[in-house]
């Protein structure tokens, strides 16, 4: 198992790892932690996302904060200018969700995203945008624009952050893996606790279920998604699952999560190249997949 390293879309992830410093783990740990490897969901039976029915990153961060044993204050709402005024007073922050099509330093790119906000300076916010930007600069009114996140569907609020992380409980990278996983066999189970669009489909209908449609001819905007991201952050995520699972000496489930990224991975070549009976014949290797994890993990 050679584990990846490289580029990839894990801004909240990385974001987190800023804020924790020194003590934080590795990315890939922190993704893990989240629980965003074990599943996929078609959202609203059109929206293909490789992480479990009903999850979303705000669920994923505080799970991970959590498990490792640290506390933070999330703070949200207000108007544009109070939600300034209270970042310029934070220092460092996690800032997000935001709308990354609106952010005006970016050439490119859309949907929810996280980034590290290090001060405001006059009407300059000053940030680490871990999608390839250390301080990166932008006029607070294009900031507020972002954060305001309208977009974003998993949010019902605006201007969210997280500030004031304090470790409240010594544990290891090892104990916190270990408390995840029962969390994880739940999320592969389907949870039906959580709010979802009607239609939503979880595991292996949500991979069955996309096949059907790319077989019927996928729509250009889900397919941009999975060309520019879907596929790329579910490899890795299922990759990394896969490396924090053998770290842990269990080898039966590192090898299912393994399998599924390798699967999932040699979906994007087709994609990209429009053929459809190999990424609907890859779906349905990849759905079988799911519940072999959970058994697995159970």
């Amino acid at each position: 198992m050679l584990t990846y390293t490289g580029s990839g879309p894990y801004c909240y992830a990385n974001s987190l790892a800023m804020m924790l410093g020194p003590a934080s783990p590795g990315a890939g740990v922190i993704e893990t932690l989240t629980g965003s490897p074990f599943g996929m969901q078609l959202v609203g039976g059109s929206q293909p996302f490789f992480d479990p029915y009903g999850w979303d990153p705000e669920l994923g961060l505080d799970a991970a904060v959590e498990l490792l044993g640290w506390s933070c204050e999330r703070s949200h709402g207000g108007t544009a200018e109070e939600a300034l005024e209270r970042l310029r007073a934070a220092g460092p922050a996690l800032v997000g969700p935001v709308d990354m099509a609106l952010l005006s330093y970016t050439p490119g790119g859309g949907g929810d995203h996280y980034v590290v906000v290090l001060a405001v300076e006059g009407d300059t916010v000053v940030l680490h945008d871990p999608h390839g930007h250390p301080f990166a600069t932008l006029p607070a009114t294009d900031f507020l624009a972002a954060w305001r996140a309208e977009s974003v569907e998993y949010l019902d609020t605006s201007y969210v952050m997280r500030t004031g992380f304090v470790r409240v409980r010594d544990t290891s990278v090892e104990w916190a893996l270990r408390d995840c996983l029962p969390a994880a066999v739940r999320w592969l189970e389907g949870r039906d606790d959580l709010p979802a669009p009607p239609g939503t489909l979880g595991g292996a209908a949500a991979a069955l279920r996309l096949a059907e449609q790319v077989e019927g001819g996928l729509a250009g905007q889900a397919r941009g998604m999975l060309v520019h991201f879907g596929v790329r952050v579910g490899v890795r995520r299922l990759a990394d699952a896969a490396t924090c699972l053998a770290g842990l000496g269990l080898s039966e489930p590192a090898a299912a999560a393994w399998e599924q990224a390798r699967v999932l991975g040699a979906l994007q070549h087709p994609l990209v190249t429009g053929d459809d009976e190999a990424v609907a014949a890859g779906l349905r290797r990849l759905a079988p997949g799911y519940d072999k994890l959970r058994s697995a993990l159970g």
